[in-house]
């Protein structure tokens, strides 16, 4: 049984920073593509970054490029988002997302689409003063 758990939400400033955590029980974690996405209240959920299997190449979402980081230690079947300079406009729930089925694929462009992604966490809630 997959299990993902999110952690490290929190309140913070506008202009703070927070890392988020996830840790995963899935089969064989370096197997999957690792992702994150956000939902705000009334909106759909967006992408917001995902991590090759071995942390080679990322994607990230335009609104948080240059200030968002992913990463992942495979040794500790972990993935994390590092989020600096925050903004009111990132408060939301924060999803942790995994996808096994795509393991010897390219990895590309795809991974920008919730579809792809087998298993998720529960969610974790950020949100950023003014």
């Amino acid at each position: 049984q997959a299990q993902l758990v999110e952690s490290g939400g929190g309140l913070v400033q506008a202009g703070g920073s927070l890392r988020l955590s996830c840790a995963a029980s899935v089969r064989t974690f370096s197997r999957n593509v690792m992702g994150w996405f956000r939902q705000a209240p009334a909106k759909e959920r967006e992408f917001v970054a995902a991590i090759s299997w071995t942390g080679s190449n990322t994607y990230y979402a335009d609104s948080v490029k240059g200030r968002f980081t992913i990463s992942r230690d495979n040794a500790k079947n972990t993935v994390y988002l590092q989020m600096s300079s925050l903004k009111p406009e990132d408060t939301a729930v924060y999803y942790c997302a995994a996808s096994f089925s795509t393991y010897g694929s390219t990895f590309d462009n795809r991974f920008r689409n919730d579809g792809v992604y087998d298993y998720w966490g529960q969610g974790t809630q950020v949100t950023v003063s003014s």
